[in-house]
């Protein structure tokens, strides 16, 4: 009885760790494209710009349709995969898939909103170098 006890706190402490871990997708929806001086920019500079910012972090970035790009990051035994639709005054960033993130329930590792956030701050930093 005493093992069987051991097991059911050490499962329940493994439970409760992976629920910690996990938070509700991030997704951008429509971020302002800005450009210095609030230049207009083309399609072809905010998809450059978009490109550049994920090449930075280590996503792997595709063509996946007019206006639309997929990344793909992979790091260790974790992928994420995301669709970016653009345009010149606005884009966003879309869960698609993952593996071994813990993806359930409108929910993922935490570390994916992390990434999400990161490739958002280099679009922008992109954007502001724009010419």
């Amino acid at each position: 009885m005493r093992r069987f006890s051991r097991w059911v706190v050490l499962l329940a402490a493994a439970a409760l760790t992976a629920c910690a871990q996990t938070m509700p997708i991030l997704n951008v929806d429509n971020a302002a494209v800005v450009s210095p001086a609030g230049k207009p920019l083309s399609n072809e500079q905010v998809k450059l710009a978009i490109v550049r910012a994920g090449s930075a972090l280590g996503w792997a970035m595709k063509d996946a349709g007019p206006n639309k790009l997929a990344g793909t990051l992979i790091l260790r035994t974790h992928t994420a995969n995301i669709e970016i639709t653009y345009s010149p005054s606005a884009y966003s960033i879309a869960y698609k898939s993952s593996i071994d993130l813990m993806e359930a329930n409108g929910k993922i590792h935490k570390n994916y909103n992390g990434w999400i956030m990161n490739l958002n701050k280099g679009i922008g930093t992109q954007l502001a170098l724009a010419t």
